[in-house]
């Protein structure tokens, strides 16, 4: 006859199973929505949702309105503020209730362009356009489904002086995150266009998915990207993407002129060549040191 299992052994064998399976079942989850994991921490979260309640276009707001855009309730954001504005990243308005951001903020965004070696190895070039061209250059980078400016260099006709650096815009309403999306996969490109909010910001700004796409795959084939009108009005913008070794873009560098002095047609008959020589040069050189 067969022996009996160690009735011990058999439960301790299930329990192990369980365990597993229970911790497959939990990464599984964790990396459906990140937030489910047991290493996420909720506060944090919810301390960065007052700070990007200053998002909009409100420059300070008293507590009951940082609660109501951070989504938290009164009672969680008077803490979060108040434990901001001891270490100083949130400031009490003088006079007022209000509370507004605190430049001690921008020691991030400091650490941040210091550290960014790709700036660094661009900034030449930028300011070889801005002086030569005597328009308006910048480095842009994708951040999800926007692109973020991380360094601008003015001409002497500056087009719109509310972009600056860390301004965010939707990438497939720009020249430079045409271009940046024009070297992603195409599952990339897919993924990026429904995150997208395609409400339009000027009545020129193209949101047909199926217009849009084309549009990348055009900057694909020519190597540059020309957008005129769509994000701000009154501005023409030629880009072109900056890439790594394996021809994956890492950033997109654009001229921005003004549609009082330019046309599209001249912009991208005289500009073109400016920012492909320009985005090919930095993506030789971005680990062999400043240009010769």
């Amino acid at each position: 006859m067969p022996k009996a299992g160690n009735p011990t052994e058999t439960g301790s064998t299930a329990e192990r199973a369980g365990q597993e399976g229970a911790a497959a079942a939990a990464e599984t989850k964790a990396k459906a929505d990140p937030r489910g994991s047991s290493l996420f921490v909720g506060s944090t979260e919810k301390t960065f949702q007052v700070l990007h309640a200053f998002d909009g276009p409100h420059r300070q707001m008293p507590l009951s309105e940082i609660a109501k855009a951070a989504g938290l309730d009164r009672s969680a954001a008077q803490r979060l503020v108040y434990t901001l504005e001891v270490l100083g990243y949130l400031r009490r308005v003088h006079g007022t209730r209000n509370y507004a951001l605190s430049p001690k903020l921008l020691q991030f965004s400091y650490n941040y362009l210091r550290a960014n070696e790709l700036i660094e190895k661009a900034s030449p070039y930028l300011l070889e356009i801005s002086r030569g061209v005597g328009e308006t250059a910048n480095l842009q980078e994708l951040d999800g489904h926007e692109i973020v400016f991380v360094a601008r260099f003015p001409g002497r006709h500056l087009v719109n002086i509310d972009i600056m650096v860390g301004s965010r815009l939707p990438a497939y309403f720009t020249a430079s995150g045409t271009a940046i999306l024009s070297r992603l996969s195409e599952d990339e490109q897919e993924e990026i266009l429904a995150r997208t909010d395609l409400r339009p910001l000027t009545p020129f700004t193209i949101n047909d998915p199926a217009r849009l796409r084309a549009r990348v795959r055009e900057a694909a084939e020519k190597g540059y990207a020309v957008v005129a009108n769509e994000t701000v009005m009154g501005d023409i913008s030629v880009a072109a993407a900056v890439t790594d070794e394996h021809g994956r873009a890492v950033a997109g560098l654009n001229i921005s002129v003004p549609t009082t002095r330019w046309t599209p047609e001249r912009a991208e008959q005289e500009l073109a060549q400016h920012v492909q020589v320009a985005a090919t040069s930095i993506s030789v050189n971005k680990f062999a040191g400043y240009p010769r």
